[in-house]
């Protein structure tokens, strides 16, 4: 079968061709794989029962575990099938109200993302990053390359609140913080995207780095507000205002992308249940470090007592919780 004529010329075709390639390729390989562990655990389990041996029968049971693992990752996959499941994910992180508190518990759940963002050997671009005051941050936006980042880190988005002592305040009392979390996906050029020119409201202004260091002689930082939505994004992560302007946009069409698709979802479930939109302070998941530990999602109910180990990246149960939770509901839809 020949290629189209001049594909080979657009490099952005070629390489989403070869991105499509790629993940199916793993997907072949995993199911291939299943397939000979399952061959392999059959051959030594009845050699363990034909022949009374022990050390088939221990060998047996490994490559079992192997293969349930394994099993597990494939059944992953195949929740992670939206269209753009497969694609980068675009991370913004805000504190609530609540000043220090909150900055702080933006900067912890942006450390939390980083963590497992590493962990899955991702890439990780920080696209715009502003400090608090005092401790924490006031907001960041970060790109996170990696095969399904976006389909994994989508359980992310909403609001997450912490209950603890806080380390600000000099009677230890208990505070309650919160900080949004949106995730919204890398979009290819071939889903379009209405914005209109009217539409934006551009304003520069001199970026600086952390702790006001490395503060830019010229205006090369971005803010762009989409009016009729109200979605403001910002970029000073690049050296010139083009390539912030570049920047923004893309991370503007990835936020209007999945505004719409939220709004058809809302419809959905208005229609199902008569509820009206969810609003700011129905918290997806609360993280308790004081009088107990706990952390537990709202939307699975998932929960686990480990709230450090959650914090320090550990979030593949919750996420796992997460796309089984969204496929079921889904499907009652």
């Amino acid at each position: 079968m020949e290629a189209l004529e001049g594909f080979w010329n657009d490099i952005n075709s070629v390489a989403k061709v070869q991105k499509e390639k790629s993940l199916l390729q793993s997907i072949t390989q995993m199911y291939v794989g299943l397939e000979k562990l399952y061959e392999e655990c059959e051959i030594m389990l009845d050699m363990a029962f034909e022949e009374d041996d022990e050390e088939a029968a221990i060998e047996g049971l490994n490559l079992f575990e192997k293969f349930l693992e394994n099993f597990h990752q494939a059944e992953q996959k195949m929740l992670l099938s939206d269209e753009v499941d497969p694609n980068n994910a675009i991370v913004s992180i805000t504190p609530g109200a609540g000043g220090t508190e909150s900055c702080d518990w933006a900067y912890m759940l942006l450390r939390m993302i980083t963590r497992w963002a590493e962990g899955q050997k991702c890439k990780i671009t920080i696209l715009d990053h502003q400090n608090g005051d005092t401790a924490g941050i006031k907001a960041v936006t970060m790109m996170i390359e990696g095969a399904y980042a976006y389909g994994m880190l989508r359980s992310e988005s909403g609001i997450h609140r912490l209950v603890r002592i806080s380390p600000f305040d000099s009677n230890a009392r208990r505070h309650t913080s919160f900080a949004s979390v949106f995730v919204s996906p890398e979009l290819d050029d071939e889903i379009e995207i209405d914005i209109q020119d009217k539409d934006l409201k551009i304003d520069v202004y001199r970026s600086g780095g952390a702790g006001g260091q490395s503060v830019n002689t010229t205006d090369s930082a971005v803010r762009i507000t989409h009016l009729p939505s109200g979605i403001v994004v910002t970029c000073q992560n690049e050296r010139s205002q083009l390539q912030n302007k570049a920047q923004a946009m893309k991370v503007l069409r990835s936020r209007l992308y999945d505004l719409a698709l939220e709004e058809q979802r809302e419809k959905n479930r208005e229609i199902e249940s008569g509820k009206k939109e969810i609003g700011w302070g129905s918290q997806i998941r609360s993280y308790v470090l004081h009088p107990y530990k706990l952390v537990k999602d709202h939307r699975t109910n998932f929960e686990v007592g480990s709230p450090d180990k959650v914090l320090d990246g550990e979030l593949d149960s919750f996420m796992d919780a997460f796309l089984r939770w969204r496929v079921s509901s889904e499907t009652k839809g």
